[in-house]
């Protein structure tokens, strides 16, 4: 991770999407900021907004590329709420059921586990064992790494979204990675202008008050980056 005094100095964010195991989509993104770059300029930091696995096929690949900053800029990596709950159920894998309709599953599956003993017995025991005997300490550091936040110019990015009317310096780690409801119909103004995923929608969403860009890429091979600076924002789509 870069230092505080780099990051101040990039004039352009690039934020990225939920990820959910496509490594293929986040290739595509990677190269797409490097021809962005080229093109615009190095002064910039990339963000990517939690949610790395479960769900699609390749959890284990996208946690090795983000693991060693694939970014040709500084690299600052949020944690979502399927990073909080599979750290959970290596906790306590009695919630194996609840992950496992997280798409839980296809992450065990990306680690090379098995996973229909895991479906016939409901060992959950056994899969988060597994799980964690699987888990190089390089996935185990990053995970430990993840920022909840990070607030750049007249931007606020997080996983989720923010509590109307709570400062966004006393956001509940809770809200930043699971609030929905309020958060999203809600037309207060937050401060600064949130940039969130966690909610899919078939494009990225728009408002004065925040952006939404997680646009399902598990399910619809669309990931999305926004590319952020003080004049507004244009998107990168893959």
């Amino acid at each position: 991770m870069a230092d505080t005094q780099v990051l101040d100095k990039a004039a352009r964010i690039y934020a990225i999407g939920d990820i959910h195991g496509r490594l293929d989509l986040l290739d595509r993104v990677i190269a797409a900021i490097e021809r962005d770059v080229k093109e615009r300029g190095a002064a910039a930091l990339t963000v990517t907004l939690g949610d790395y696995v479960d769900r699609g096929p390749a959890s284990r690949g996208v946690l090795d590329r983000l693991c060693v900053n694939p970014f040709p800029t500084p690299h600052v990596a949020l944690k979502g709420n399927h990073e909080t709950f599979m750290e959970a159920f290596l906790a306590d894998p009695t919630l194996g059921p609840q992950w496992r309709d997280f798409g839980g599953l296809e992450t065990l599956h990306s680690y090379g586990i098995s996973v229909g003993r895991f479906m016939l017995t409901r060992n959950y025991d056994a899969a988060a064992q597994a799980l964690q005997e699987a888990l190089p300490a390089s996935h185990i550091g990053f995970l430990r790494s993840l920022k909840t936040s990070h607030g750049h110019g007249k931007y606020f990015l997080c996983h989720a979204g923010v509590r109307p009317g709570v400062p966004l310096e006393r956001q509940d780690e809770r809200d930043l990675l699971w609030i929905r409801g309020e958060f999203l119909s809600s037309d207060a103004d937050f401060g600064k202008i949130v940039v969130h995923g966690h909610t899919p929608v078939e494009e990225p969403e728009e408002k004065p008050n925040r952006i939404n860009i997680d646009t399902g890429a598990f399910a619809t091979g669309r990931l999305t980056c926004v590319a952020l600076d003080e004049d507004g924002h244009r998107f990168l789509k893959v």
